[in-house]
């Protein structure tokens, strides 16, 4: 008999247990709580993410047959789903949301020196903002159309990974380019944003802060030419030119020179025009910096197709936001532990990997390693012709 620990329990040993508790002492996540404390949630949630569970009905059924195996794990209290609806409408979704911080810190140390495609050695960010459709009879709180609910998960993402370093969730109607206030912004980073948030007092406060930033301008965009400097054609870069803004509110919310750039896209045969407050850069990397931007959409696309967030286990303000951030958590955890075990494959593969094999007894890497192999067998020899 294999004595040694489930895939799974393998993953938990990744995650920083006592920082957790931490966590839920500042909240007072488990007081007067005899049974299922809050570790229990985080490991049946985290379970349901990564195995892609439909209901608590079905988390319920499928974990239950594995008692002996769970207490073994670190489960402690019994597993129902009237108890997991209750702590997940009533325990405060800050303690998963500050675990999910600690997460972040550990992942971006792990990835600070991954390759983007980019000739630029300091940290690039996209910032962007995805829409989680709700019913709007169950989610009446989350008003965002006349006749639909929603959900606005605001990410900026750290594309050395990609991993998101700062997350707000707010209902559909919040404005996006508002969250930009909360933003945390570092010096001599670069951040790449889509043209929606193109609000020069907000892009000036980046700028004051020492840091860089990339946008799309609208086509409505007053400015003076001051100078042009020389531009490659054959790049696809049309105009690389240093601005002033000469419309009244924008000048006064950006008084400093801006450089325009003006880029076609071959493939596309699209026209597009960059702002930035980075004269440093040749115009190509500025083009190829908000090219990169679109990691933050296939990030978006990846949580949605294979975490749980597009249904919820619960109604409530607190039960969605406690399942996005333990999904957050979910996604950070993988990603960690394919950076420590040096694991093949894309996150994805690694999690449909993952989500079969958790009660295996077996070392994540040999069941990761074992089923990327690709072997080729040749039936030419035993095989029959049916129209022979």
């Amino acid at each position: 008999m294999n004595s040694g620990k489930t895939v799974f329990a393998q993953l938990l040993y990744y995650l920083p247990q006592y920082e957790f508790n931490k966590c839920v002492t500042l909240y007072k996540g488990d007081y007067k709580v005899q049974s299922f404390s809050c570790w229990d949630q985080l490991l049946c949630m985290s379970f349901a993410q990564l195995t892609s569970r439909e209901s608590l009905r079905d988390i319920e059924t499928c974990l239950n047959p594995h008692r002996q195996k769970l207490y073994h794990i670190g489960f402690r209290g019994q597993i129902s789903r009237s108890t997991l609806s209750y702590t997940n409408e009533t325990r405060d979704y800050r303690i998963y949301q500050d675990f999910g911080h600690i997460l972040i810190k550990i992942a971006c140390k792990l990835y600070q020196d991954e390759e983007i495609g980019l000739d630029i050695k300091q940290a690039v960010y996209a910032f962007d903002s995805t829409t989680i459709e709700l019913c709007l009879s169950t989610f009446p709180w989350a008003m965002f159309r006349k006749t639909k609910s929603a959900v606005k998960m605001h990410t900026l993402l750290n594309l050395r990974g990609p991993i998101p370093t700062f997350v707000v969730i707010t209902h559909g109607k919040t404005h996006d380019v508002i969250i930009m206030d909360d933003m945390p912004v570092e010096a001599n980073s670069i951040y790449t944003l889509d043209r929606a948030y193109l609000d020069f007092r907000r892009l000036y406060h980046i700028h004051l802060t020492s840091a860089f930033f990339v946008i799309r301008a609208k086509d409505n965009l007053r400015f003076r030419r001051l100078y042009s400097n020389k531009a490659d054609k054959t790049t696809g870069v049309q105009t690389d030119q240093a601005i002033m803004l000469v419309g009244h509110k924008s000048k006064t919310a950006y008084p400093e020179p801006l450089r325009r750039i003006k880029y076609h896209d071959v493939e596309k045969d699209k026209r597009l025009v960059f702002l930035t407050n980075h004269f440093g850069l040749p115009a190509k990397t500025v083009a190829d910096t908000y090219h990169s931007r679109w990691q933050v959409e296939l990030f978006f696309k990846w949580v949605k197709q294979h975490l749980r967030i597009k249904s919820f286990y619960g109604t409530s303000p607190n039960a969605v936001k406690t399942q996005i951030w333990i999904a957050l958590c979910t996604y950070l955890l993988i990603a960690i532990v394919k950076k420590k075990l040096n694991l093949p494959g894309s996150l994805h593969t690694i999690l449909q990997i993952l989500e079969v094999n958790l009660f295996e007894k077996k070392p994540i890497f040999q069941v990761v390693s074992n089923a990327l192999k690709q072997e080729t067998v040749d039936y030419s020899c035993n095989q029959l012709n049916l129209f022979d």
